[in-house]
């Protein structure tokens, strides 16, 4: 990566310019503490967690909801809620590289895809306030809660009632903590997507505080249209004509073509060259390469 260029995005995610927009990728190098197995983040490992180490068929294995719907439709969905539950909340897991780099800066604002806890763990010695993403509900025309966290523990809150110089935290498809929502099925995105586009996903805080932004997405294989139209929508009013930047070691035709109609910059790298002057992180994961 340009030197010039990483001073930019590291000085611009330290003021706030900036918007971390974690996947996958971002969780690679974290791994069980009992047994030291990856820890289920991408489309892939994710069925496999879900449908007992086995692969699922063909047009089923394409896309994680999917596959979450097929098993949704056979064995419930609190089989979902249970099953993400005993990978993010019941299991131990080392910190990832990005987590732990990302730790050190605290973000004023970041987005963070993946359905594990480790980013709401980085901001655990200060207040905050949690977005999480729902789907498939009644008795209100949002498609978010919010958690207002002090003292150890998060309170629901309202938008009105936010502290809006606090760091936010938005986790769009979900967490166990502090109560557990997730967005996984085919049915879950289809209403969260609608919602989203009708302006029901985000608070109107967020949507002001957004307006001129740029993002750095991390650990995010832009190849998959659901995600593509998750990403748009949150995204949007995003600043001209540089979006932002995505670190893609190896990007496809697919991935080129979105990020030029998005106005996104593609850096053919992995996440390690944003810290990779940082010798003590770089000593304590000297394996890890941490792509998208």
């Amino acid at each position: 990566m340009d030197a010039v260029l990483k001073q930019k995005i590291i000085q611009g995610i330290s003021s706030g310019s900036i918007i971390p927009y974690l996947g996958a990728g971002a969780l690679a190098g974290s791994v069980s503490v009992p047994g030291g197995d990856p820890i289920p983040a991408d489309s892939d490992s994710l069925i496999y967690a879900m449908n007992n180490g086995s692969a699922m068929a063909p047009k089923l294995m394409y896309e994680f909801p999917r596959a979450a719907m097929n098993l949704e439709l056979k064995k419930g969905r609190n089989f979902i809620t249970r099953t993400l539950n005993k990978i993010y909340a019941e299991t131990e897991w080392t910190r990832s590289p990005v987590h732990q780099w990302l730790s050190t800066i605290h973000p004023h604002y970041i987005i963070d895809i993946n359905r594990d806890t480790q980013l709401q763990e980085s901001y655990s010695n200060m207040p905050h306030t949690l977005i999480v993403g729902l789907a498939r509900i009644g008795g209100t025309n949002y498609r978010f809660k919010l958690f207002s966290y002090a003292d150890g523990s998060y309170t629901e809150t309202t938008p009105e009632a936010v502290d809006t110089s606090l760091p936010i935290l938005f986790k769009p498809m979900g967490t166990p903590v502090p109560e557990a929502n997730y967005i996984a099925s085919d049915a879950d995105y289809v209403d969260y997507i609608t919602e989203l586009m009708g302006g029901f996903g985000i608070p109107s805080f967020l949507k002001e505080y957004r307006i001129g932004k740029q993002y750095l997405f991390i650990g995010l294989r832009m190849t998959r249209d659901t995600e593509r139209m998750v990403l748009s929508d949150i995204i949007y009013a995003a600043d001209k004509p540089t979006t932002g930047w995505a670190l893609i070691a190896e990007p496809n035709d697919k991935e080129r073509r979105f990020c030029k109609k998005m106005g996104i910059e593609i850096i053919e790298a992995d996440a390690t060259e944003l810290f990779a002057s940082d010798a003590a992180l770089v000593d304590a994961y000297p394996e890890m390469q941490v792509g998208c």
